[in-house]
């Protein structure tokens, strides 16, 4: 029994050893991943802070106030002015339709059985004119 349970011993510490072997070389790889992707994060900011910077130098009022110049002819911008904006009031809003109203609505009725009501409601539509061809869509 013993040498059994030597060779199960022996042999769970080279499985153990071999998980761990495994494990620390796929932290290794999981740790340059993550520096490599610092280092890309590292350059795309330093990226970022370039364009700001480069577009905050091409956005300078003094050298758009020269291009408007050197462009006027065939742009023709002038300087904002308070009198080129409307108020509210001014802006046309459209009016919204209103279905008409194609028959008299009974806004009161008297309480009866269903089995009155739902006769009634076939006799009303039986009797009633057919609709034109027009409100047919409605």
């Amino acid at each position: 029994m013993r040498p059994v349970l030597y060779i199960l011993s022996f042999l769970a510490l080279i499985a153990l050893g071999f998980w761990a072997y495994r494990e620390n070389y796929a932290t290794q790889a999981s740790l340059r991943e993550v520096r490599g992707l610092q280092s890309q994060i590292a350059d795309l900011r330093e990226a970022l802070s370039v364009q700001r910077a480069e577009w905050a130098y091409l956005n300078r009022p003094q050298r758009l106030r020269e291009l408007v110049d050197l462009n006027f002819d065939s742009l023709g911008l002038l300087p904002m002015d308070p009198t080129q904006f409307g108020t509210a009031a001014q802006v046309a809003f459209p009016v919204p339709e209103i279905p008409a109203i194609t028959g008299p609505i009974d806004t009161q009725g008297t309480i009866g059985a269903v089995e009155d009501t739902a006769a009634a409601q076939a006799e009303s539509v039986a009797q009633a004119p057919a609709a034109p061809a027009s409100e047919e869509g409605l």
